[in-house]
C-alpha cells in the first residue's frame, strides 16, 4: 500500500508537467498551422517607400509646417512591412532610410525578387490646401492591367474606410493621368506584376498633415493597406494582358507634379461647375473649354473622368466624333469607378 500512494503521489505531481509540455505542443502546432493558412504565407511583397534623400533639393514635397513626404511614406511602409511579416509575409523594402534610389533600381528590384504585389507608399500634394482625398494609380489601360485595378480597389476602399470613414470621394486612375507620355517609372518598369502607387493623403493639407505626423494614424494606414492585400490574395487574381493591346491612347497634356501648385490648380472644382452651367445652355466651346481646364490642372481627381466625358459628349455634338471616341475611351480607361 505504500508503494501504492508512493506512486499515486508521484503521478500526481508530475501530471501538470506532461499537461504543459501537451499543451505548448498544441500551441505550436496552431501557430504553425495559423501561419501556413495565412494568405501572406507564400507571398513576396515589394514596399517602395516613394522619394527620400531629397531634403536639400526638393521643395515641393513638403507640408505648411514642414513635414516631408517622403518621411511619412518611410514611417507607414516599416510598419506595414512589421505586420506583414508577423503574417508570414517576405517583405522586399526599397529602401529603410532617408536615402534616394532611382526609380529604375525601384522597379527593378521587385522583379528580381519576383514581387507578387509591388505597393508604392505615396502622399499627395495639390495648391488647394482644402483637398483631401485618396488617390490610387494602375499603370495603362484599366481593360488590359484588371489585376492591378482589382488591387486598387481594395487599396482604395480601405484607404477611405480607416482615414475618412468612407465619408469621402475617391479616385482610381491611370498613371497616364499624370504622366500622359509613359505613365509612371515604377509601374511602368513593374508590369506584370500587380502593382500601384497609393498617395492615400494630402499632406499639403494642414490638418492633414498634422495628423500624418503621429504613428498612431500612420499605423491605421498601414493596418488599411494590411487589409487590403489580405482581401486582395483572398480572391482570385485577374490576368495582366499585353500593354496597349486594346487601345493606345494619345497623350492628354496635363498640370504634372510642382506645376500643380499654380494658381489655376485650385479652380479644378470650379470649372467643372461652371462647364456644366454652359453645357446646359449649349455654349459647346465655352463649356469645352472649362472640361478641359479642369482635367488638365487636375488629372487624377474623382471629377476628371466626368471632365472628360463632357468633353466627349460636346465633340459629338460639333460632330468631332474621332475626338469624340478619344474622349470617351480615355475616361473609360484611364478612371475606375470604386465599389
Amino acid at each position: 500500500m505504500k508503494n501504492q500512494t508512493t506512486n499515486t503521489k508521484l503521478h500526481h505531481r508530475h501530471m501538470p508537467r506532461y499537461l504543459t509540455a501537451l499543451l505548448l505542443l498544441f500551441s505550436a502546432c496552431m501557430t504553425t498551422a495559423t501561419e501556413d493558412s495565412s494568405v501572406f504565407a507564400d507571398k513576396i511583397i515589394c514596399l517602395d517607400a516613394g522619394h527620400g534623400g531629397t531634403a536639400d533639393t526638393d521643395a515641393y514635397r513638403v507640408g505648411p509646417s514642414g513635414e516631408r513626404e517622403e518621411w511619412i511614406n518611410l514611417r507607414v511602409a516599416k510598419q506595414l512591412a512589421t505586420l506583414l511579416e508577423a503574417q508570414g509575409a517576405t517583405v522586399v523594402m526599397i529602401r529603410t532610410s532617408d536615402t534616394t534610389v532611382s526609380l529604375d533600381e525601384r522597379a527593378a528590384l521587385a522583379v528580381d525578387q519576383q514581387a507578387d504585389v509591388f505597393l508604392s507608399i505615396h502622399h499627395n500634394a495639390t495648391a488647394d490646401s482644402s483637398v483631401n482625398f485618396p488617390i490610387v494609380y494602375y499603370h495603362g489601360n484599366a481593360s488590359e492591367n484588371q489585376a492591378s485595378v482589382a488591387l486598387g480597389q481594395q487599396v482604395t476602399q480601405q484607404l477611405r474606410a480607416a482615414l475618412f470613414h468612407d465619408s469621402v470621394s475617391v479616385s482610381l486612375a491611370s498613371d497616364h493621368t499624370i504622366f500622359p507620355e509613359r505613365g509612371t517609372a515604377v509601374l511602368r518598369g513593374t508590369y506584370g506584376i500587380p502593382a500601384v502607387i497609393g498617395e492615400a493623403t494630402f499632406f499639403t493639407n494642414p490638418s492633414e498633415e498634422e495628423r500624418l505626423k503621429t504613428e498612431s494614424y500612420n499605423q491605421r494606414e498601414a493596418q488599411a493597406y494590411l487589409q487590403a492585400l489580405e482581401t486582395f490574395f483572398s480572391n482570385e487574381i485577374p490576368e495582366i494582358s499585353e500593354k496597349y493591346s486594346t487601345v493606345h491612347l494619345p497623350p492628354f497634356a496635363a498640370l504634372q507634379e510642382a506645376e500643380r501648385m499654380r494658381p489655376e490648380a485650385r479652380l479644378w472644382r470650379q470649372d467643372i461647375q461652371r462647364g456644366k452651367e454652359l453645357y446646359e445652355q449649349q455654349a459647346w466651346e465655352e463649356a469645352y473649354e472649362y472640361f478641359t481646364r479642369s482635367a488638365r490642372s487636375f488629372p487624377d481627381s474623382y471629377l476628371a473622368q466626368e471632365a472628360h466625358r463632357y468633353r466627349a459628349n460636346i465633340l459629338e455634338a460639333l460632330d468631332s466624333l474621332d475626338a469624340a471616341k478619344v474622349a470617351r475611351q480615355r475616361a473609360n480607361e484611364y478612371y475606375v469607378a470604386v465599389e
